[in-house]
């Protein structure tokens, strides 16, 4: 019909029955309309199953949990953790990456499974999703985003969704169905071993922004009303957004912001999609580990940010990431625990703090998918060739340009993006800490290395390129320990306990936080090398050491009438056995760290609440030849019925100065200082 015979029939309306009988059609035909179509939208969406039940805590060798469930303690700050599987008719689209894909097939069958981190209160929801495509570069489903900036997201109140997308993450030798068959046994992602190649992957990540928005059956959000949804990869799994962003997205407009951090080879994105994307580069992305990366200048919808000092695989990274590792897939990750040995030509992971920006770009990102507000732009690291990739360095060692986070514009070490060695040390970057009399040259007073930390942060803030609780915890951490002290330590034997004192003590008048460990066998000069060693590496904060006997209260009093120690629970740390239980009890809120080794308890538990608001993290580890293994086994089944939160961990055989080696660098960290 042409617009002037539609005029015409409009017109000739003018009988009020004609008028009745065509307003009764267009009536019928809207709702036919919403009959075929709506029905299809749900039809062709995923069906969400959930929770799936978690019979057992984190760490128990059943393995009926999540697969790299949360060690955070995370309903201590008021979120949830929930593991659901979402199943339908996949797409395949054999994606260029380049130009908008064809879809090569339909109807294809897949189940696979998100994992959830929410809010458990809606009050707490700031409206925006994280949703990350998990790294399956190690053969199996690993979570890089989260673990890099989690303390940000649950003090913000996001949302943060895992998602196993790929072949490897479920159906290698290592993933989730080996893991656990009883558990995963019903995935697949390749239509019943009939596509191989991942082209499924792009469709089931977009069926995981429908599971969000517009579920059947199960809402894996339960009643929190979601405004926007971004989506999140790290390196392999940025790879894979580029991908889905040039190609899938003009078809899917699923997703509301893109982070691709640590993309790598092509990285050019096209510049007719007006979605807000973002390419978020470490130094060693900047310059290009696996060959010249494209750089773009920035537009209405893109940014590119470029974080000078920061390595691909970094310092947060390996803290969070290798406990998770050793419970859940019985093995460290290189170089772990990073206060060791190194086979890397270099010292291996930049201490600068990449989350801090990581975290800024979220909250960019989210007001800029929201109300269109684009954010800080950033000048790039500054190259002296392009073929290979050579940054520009200044008499440390250290680039120039780029993002300079405050760690880095007031440096106290070498923090390069380059490294060499066996396995993945290209990615691990160098940390290589400044001589005392370098230090002593750069900042011969302790209020003036303060005063230009703060400065440098004030600047980042002003940027945009820190958020409010990064710069503050920044400041925080610099006032609390002020400028490294290299050289060693010293051992003092006072009221029958030996007290480790850090590089410094005697020459400073500040307070230290302190480790207790109370009872076992210990060497004193074991542990002092062992401290000597990772405060000098920059792997463990300055802290005192206290090897004693007997009541853990009684320690700390006479500990905190002898020596310059902080005196609040987030100051002290306590390991050992049974009798660590035992004073968590009588005592909440004594210690913000603790720590049972080798140890079956059964003493009283009470005041359950006040523990798990009071304690940031308890932590059971236990070697499975040890004879105390069902002792522990009774405990932590006690501790269970009792909803007391901890993290587990088992090893081959017993071994606290392993443990030790592993806790050092995880206490006292400037991240706790973001968390709620």
């Amino acid at each position: 019909m042409t617009l002037r015979s539609r005029s015409s029939s409009l017109r000739a309306a003018n009988d009020p029955e004609e008028a009745r009988v065509i307003a009764v059609r267009l009536l019928c035909a809207t709702l036919l309309a919403l009959a075929l179509l709506a029905p299809a939208a749900v039809a062709g969406g995923p069906r969400v199953d959930g929770p799936i039940p978690a019979t057992a805590h984190p760490g128990d060798p059943s393995r009926d949990y999540p697969f790299f469930a949360s060690d955070d303690g995370l309903a201590a700050d008021g979120y949830v953790e929930r593991e659901y599987f979402y199943a339908g008719d996949a797409t395949r689209y054999p994606a260029d990456g380049t130009t908008t894909a064809t879809p090569a097939s339909t109807g294809h069958p897949f189940k696979t499974r998100m994992v959830v981190r929410r809010p458990a209160s809606r009050k707490r929801f700031n409206g925006t999703v994280i949703v990350e495509w998990y790294n399956v570069s190690n053969q199996y489903d690993q979570e890089v985003d989260w673990l890099q900036t989690h303390e940000h997201l649950v003090r913000e109140g996001y949302a943060w969704v895992g998602v196993s997308a790929q072949r490897a993450g479920i159906h290698s030798a290592t993933g989730l169905r080996a893991w656990n068959p009883g558990r995963y046994g019903s995935l697949d992602v390749t239509a019943g071993d009939t596509i191989n190649d991942d082209t499924l992957s792009y469709d089931i990540f977009t069926q995981a922004a429908h599971a969000i928005e517009r579920p059947r059956g199960v809402d894996p959000l339960g009643d929190l009303k979601v405004r926007r949804i971004i989506a999140t990869g790290h390196s392999q799994s940025a790879v894979r957004l580029r991908s889905y962003y040039n190609s899938v997205h003009p078809l899917a407009k699923a997703y509301d912001g893109f982070v691709m951090h640590g993309i790598f080879g092509d990285t050019s994105l096209r510049s007719d999609i007006r979605t807000p994307a973002w390419k978020l580069q470490s130094e060693t992305d900047a310059i290009g580990f696996f060959g010249p990366t494209t750089r773009q200048g920035d537009t209405d919808f893109l940014r590119t940010w470029e974080v000078a000092g920061t390595t691909h695989g970094d310092w947060k990274l390996i803290v969070e990431h290798g406990p998770l590792r050793i419970r859940d897939v019985g093995a460290p990750p290189d170089d772990y625990p990073p206060n060791g040995p190194t086979l890397c030509a270099g010292p291996t992971f930049s201490r600068i703090p990449f989350h801090l920006s990581q975290a800024a770009a979220y909250d960019h990102l989210a007001r800029w998918a929201s109300t269109g507000r684009r954010p800080p732009r950033a000048e790039p690291i500054e190259l002296a060739a392009t073929t290979p990739p050579t940054a520009v360095r200044d008499e440390h060692g250290n680039a120039l340009g780029g993002i300079r986070l405050p760690q880095f514009a007031v440096p106290v070490a070498t923090d390069s993006g380059s490294n060499t060695g066996p396995g993945f040390c290209f990615l691990h970057g160098i940390h290589q800490p400044f001589a005392q009399g370098t230090l002593d040259e750069l900042y011969p007073s302790e209020l003036g290395y303060l005063a230009k930390v703060t400065k440098a942060t004030l600047r980042s803030l002003r940027d945009g390129f820190v958020t409010k609780t990064g710069a503050f915890a920044t400041v925080a951490d610099a006032a609390r320990f002020g400028v490294p002290v290299r050289g060693e330590g010293a051992l003092r034997s006072v009221d029958g306990m030996t007290v480790y004192t850090p590089p410094g003590y005697d020459g400073s008048h500040r307070r230290y936080p302190a480790l207790y460990l109370i009872g076992g066998n210990w060497a004193a000069g074991d542990v002092k090398a062992m401290l000597d060693e990772s405060i000098g590496k920059d792997a463990g904060k300055p802290m005192l050491v206290v090897l004693a006997a007997g009541d853990p209260d009684d320690v700390v009093e006479r500990v905190e009438r002898r020596f310059r120690v902080e005196r609040l629970a987030g100051g002290r740390a306590v390991a050992g056995g049974a009798v660590v239980l035992d004073t968590l009890f009588r005592h909440p809120g004594l210690f913000g760290n603790a720590s049972v080794w080798g140890s079956g308890w059964s003493g009283r538990i009470a005041r359950v609440d006040a523990v798990n608001e009071r304690t940031d993290r308890l932590e059971l580890r236990i070697g499975r030849d040890d004879p105390d293994y069902a002792a522990m086994t009774a405990a932590r089944a006690r501790l269970d019925r009792h909803g007391v939160n901890y993290e587990y961990g088992e090893t081959p055989t017993s071994d606290d100065r392993r443990y030790l080696m592993e806790l050092v660098p995880r206490l006292f960290r400037e991240t706790e200082l973001i968390e709620p």
